[in-house]
């Protein structure tokens, strides 16, 4: 017998979170998702999304085992911001069966009926400010910091249940051994013309954290602003994740740019913590989960460029460049093996351009589905 229930207990959102360790059990590109940071997204009152938004998980059981695990979302921020009225699907996972996609799909579809949206589209955990997209390539490595992973068999169950392609996600893999300082050398040369117009590049100031983050999310919020799907963060949600980073922050792959002391643009890489989370089972900290952690930091020998954007006048300067430069001289200097630039929208023509020209290789693609209520 199957069945899809919503999740309203502890104990059933303590199998939530835990179901994908064991549907991936034995794959060698899985990471387990922290336990303790699952549970605040997905808790009221832990997060901020919720007070500006609403979310509502489900399971699906067969003969009482979990066999499936869905969130309907609706991001109230997003509609107003797009002028929309788009419904979220999440944290979904499953087994290869399109029945038992089809019944969580229903249930996802009758919470967003009832709050009026047209549009179903995911997967998105809470916005794209979040970790979003399906992996539809590149099946061959595990997933860099705070991107998804999923079994090829996914994009069958979404197309077989009606979704259709929003747009693409592109991940670029730089490699130490193809690196070539001749960006490194142009975005120099760049830099030094730059600071002659007043504007400077240099590492985020961690000891001014609190007025440096205030910068950060004015100049997040007004770079990113036309990219498809964007909603801008609220003070508290982006307080909210800076004060996550801020645990594994290297401030040599955080940079700012100034033009006579005024923030004009930023870019963020951060260490690829997943080759640690790989070895934490199910994504428990305790009882020694946290020594893995704190020890093997050092060993991290992979970035991922999350963040990269200027506000509307700075841009086309080559602060870009210099950003990226930077950033590749210092992987470089920290004998890094591989770096990542992720997402960048397939739509971006300047980025992805860009990326090509720095040898950079596309190497993952992600897909945000969409389909009409």
């Amino acid at each position: 017998m199957k069945q899809v229930l919503p999740v309203n207990s502890k104990q059933q959102l303590k199998a939530f979170i835990d179901f994908p360790h064991e549907l991936y059990q034995g794959d060698p590109y899985y990471v387990p998702e922290l336990y303790i940071a699952q549970k605040d997204l997905l808790t009221p009152g832990k997060h901020p999304f919720y007070e500006h938004s609403s979310l509502q998980p489900f399971l699906a059981y067969q003969d009482g085992k979990v066999v499936g695990r869905i969130a309907a979302i609706l991001n109230n921020n997003h509609n107003a911001f797009n002028n929309s009225q788009d419904g979220f699907f999440g944290f979904f996972d499953c087994v290869n069966d399109d029945q038992v996609a089809a019944m969580l799909f229903g249930e996802v579809q009758k919470w967003l009926l009832e709050k009026k949206v047209s549009t179903m589209i995911g997967p998105v955990n809470f916005s794209t400010n979040e970790t979003c997209g399906l992996l539809v390539e590149g099946f061959d490595s595990s997933p860099m910091a705070m991107m998804p992973y999923n079994y090829t068999y996914y994009i069958n169950l979404l197309e077989n249940q009606g979704f259709q392609k929003k747009v693409d996600l592109i991940a670029y893999q730089f490699l130490a051994k193809n690196y070539n300082d001749k960006a490194f050398r142009l975005s120099e040369v760049i830099r030094k013309r730059l600071e002659q117009k007043g504007i400077v590049i240099r590492p985020i100031n961690l000891k001014k954290y609190k007025e440096e983050v205030a910068s950060l999310r004015e100049i997040y919020n007004s770079a990113w602003d036309k990219n498809l799907g964007f909603v801008p963060m609220t003070t508290g949600e982006f307080d909210y994740l800076a004060k996550d980073l801020k645990m594994i922050l290297d401030p040599d792959f955080c940079l700012v740019a100034e033009h006579n002391g005024k923030m004009v643009g930023f870019s963020l890489a951060i260490p690829d913590i997943n080759q640690i989370l790989k070895k934490i089972k199910k994504g428990r900290l305790l009882p020694t989960g946290i020594f893995r952690l704190l020890l093997q930091r050092k060993q991290i020998d992979a970035v991922r460029i999350i963040a990269l954007g200027v506000v509307e006048g700075y841009r086309k300067l080559g602060i870009e460049a210099c950003f990226y430069g930077a950033a590749m001289q210092k992987h470089n200097e920290k004998n890094m093996k591989m770096a990542e630039a992720s997402w960048i929208l397939e739509n971006n023509v300047m980025m992805n351009q860009g990326l090509l020209k720095m040898d950079a290789k596309p190497y993952k693609r992600y897909r945000i589905y969409e389909k009409a209520l």
